[in-house]
């Protein structure tokens, strides 16, 4: 996040000196180092924590699965925590603050967006980085850990029931490590040439990243595994192969799903331009229709995902899909935290009143910063999924109920418990963002009135004020969601049994999934129609479906940013807090 704020004004600069070239180069730059620095911390901190622990313990399967995997679990849990504080809480600092800045600098006082005047503009400049950078970051991190811890447990799981000794352990690993170097490989080929293609570089590395990836598997396959077979005999090097391929165009096809749904030009983003002409409430009726059909197709490659990887190569093949997605976490995440610094590039260069071209540079790169970030929650949404979905088969190994009846009473109240939890998560996290909105929106205004000079640049806002309202409110009301994600699981497991908290994995990891992609492509789609409008679409700034296009895009803020990727940490901590719990809970009930 330091390295984001620094970069910044640099590409704000780099767009004053050397074009659209230098400034993609700059922003990705700084992308670059969040994306490495996570993919670097995991594949250093997970083998360090094991490693640790065969040495104290020993690597007998039977101790792995007994002793050390159970421990290492923590690891996960701690990064699930600190997560959910980074998501959570940097999402309402950012909402609060974007939401005031917007409906009474934009709409009230018709002052542009991130001019100076404006008393908030500061803290929603803060937030961006708080929220997009350190959020995603540390969502993500939760996720690749969650992915080979889960693909560990299983490996274990394998190599008992298949004279395969530790190969299955292995291969996660070293496969991880092939996708950190297809990952630098791929940054390297992020080069712009001019304008429009800013979209396209970021492509052409995202996609060479993977492919390579794929090519990679091959070998790494066939080193770990050599003749050895698995999953009654008849999976063996190909199978895994075939997991990380499908799991890899599984996250391609999530991200260019996304992109369909949310980028500038795209039919339903249009859709929602048109509808701004006939104001506020046709353009929110028509992004909630888009984000609602939007979570059809990325859940049909989930499923797809899950059914094929599991008939190639059991459940260990759905943890190899789900760590296939991650491979190349480090130029997908390098790709969506260039997305906030090119935001806050364009809020300089309002600031530092650059020239125009200036800003019609940093604005592109905004606008393809908008579609990139959907991609990333999109991507982080789906990586979820199938983490927590290995996670869940991973408590139900340590918890031993190798068979669940889905008509069991316990297991179907489980499922109704868990499929309203993630809406209960996103009412509270809204409605913080929405407390914390009125406290900003009253004191912008405030200033505003007290403060005639601040319009005229005559006096400076406060922002500080500002910036301390998001943050006191961020780390108040994040404190209930937490509590709910962290303590449901123990609550249920003790009082409910194991069948009734296997059921409630089922239900919000179905529930939270499908909710999480409507949110966040419904709040996208808004942000890029609204960008779309100030082009100079649908009569362009200060028309009244510019106005319109503001308030769509206020309402999708929290959707997209806050309550939608919140709802990833929900379903992955809730399944690391019951991985944590289940050897009690195995000796609790017989």
């Amino acid at each position: 996040m330091r390295t984001a704020t620094a970069a910044n004004s640099r590409t704000t600069q780099a767009a004053s000196l050397g074009g659209m070239k230098q400034a993609l180069a700059v922003a990705f730059s700084g992308g670059t180092v969040m994306g490495m620095t996570v993919v670097g911390l995991v594949l250093i901190g997970m083998p360090a924590v094991l490693l640790s622990l065969v040495w104290y313990f020993g690597s007998e399967p039977d101790v792995l699965s007994a002793t050390v995997l159970p421990i290492v679990s923590g690891f996960s849990l701690g990064a699930s925590s600190v997560a959910l504080f980074a998501r959570v809480g940097g999402g309402i600092f950012t909402k609060a603050a974007d939401v005031g800045a917007d409906l009474v600098g934009k709409i009230e006082a018709e002052i542009p967006e991130d001019d100076p005047r404006n008393p908030a503009t500061i803290a929603d400049n803060v937030g961006d980085n708080v929220g997009d950078v350190a959020g995603m970051g540390a969502d993500l991190f939760e996720s690749f850990v969650g992915s080979l811890l889960g693909s560990m447990i299983l490996a274990i799981s394998v190599a008992e029931t298949a004279e395969v000794g530790l190969r299955p352990l292995a291969f996660p690993m070293i496969l991880a490590l092939a996708g950190v170097a297809a990952s630098m490989l791929g940054i390297l080929l992020v080069r712009a040439g001019g304008r429009g293609s800013a979209q396209r570089a970021l492509n052409t590395g995202t996609f060479f990243a993977a492919g390579l990836s794929a090519v990679l598997s091959v070998p790494i396959a066939f080193f770990v595994l050599g003749g050895h077979t698995f999953h009654n005999g008849a999976a063996g090097p190909w199978a895994l192969i075939g997991a990380t391929v499908l799991g890899l165009a599984a996250g391609v096809a999530i991200g260019l799903l996304t992109e369909l749904y949310t980028g500038t030009g795209r039919a339903p983003v249009r859709s929602i331009v048109r509808s701004a002409k006939t104001g506020p409430a046709t353009i929110i009726i028509t992004g909630i229709g888009v984000g609602m059909i939007s979570s059809l197709f990325p859940l049909l490659v989930i499923a797809v995902t899950v059914y094929v990887s599991h008939a190639l190569a059991g459940l260990y093949g759905v943890a190899i899909s789900a760590l296939g997605m991650l491979v190349t976490l480090g130029i997908q995440l390098a790709v969506d935290a260039y997305g906030p610094i090119a935001d806050n590039a364009g809020g300089l260069a309002v600031m530092a009143a650059y020239p125009r071209e200036v800003r019609e540079i940093t604005d592109e790169l905004d606008a393809v910063g908008n579609t990139t970030a959907a991609v990333g929650k999109g991507f982080a949404i789906g990586s979820a999924a199938l983490t927590a979905i290995i996670l869940f088969t991973s408590f139900r190994e340590q918890a031993g109920a190798p068979e669940v009846d889905v008509m069991h009473v316990p297991v179907l109240v489980g499922v109704f418990i868990g499929a309203v939890i993630p809406y209960v998560f996103s009412a509270l996290s809204m409605n913080a963002i929405g407390q914390a909105a009125f406290t900003m929106i009253e004191e912008v205004r405030r200033q505003l009135r007290e403060r005639p000079g601040i319009l005229d640049n005559r006096e400076r806002p406060d922002y500080a004020r500002c910036v301390d309202i998001s943050t006191v409110s961020a780390l108040k009301r994040m404190l209930l969601p937490g509590l709910i994600a962290a303590l449901t699981p123990v609550f249920v497991g003790f009082f409910g049994g194991i069948d009734m908290l296997i059921g409630l994995l089922v239900g919000v990891t179905a529930s939270g999934v499908v909710l999480a992609i409507f949110m966040a492509n419904a709040g996208g789609a808004w942000d890029n129609a609204k960008k779309m409008v100030e082009s100079g679409e649908a009569g362009g700034r200060g028309s009244e479906a510019h106005k319109a296009s503001v308030v769509g895009d206020t309402v999708g803020d929290p959707f997209k940013d806050t309550a939608g990727p919140s709802l990833n940490i929900l379903i992955k901590l809730m399944a690391v807090v019951s991985l944590v719990i289940a050897p009690m809970l195995r000796a609790y009930w017989g």
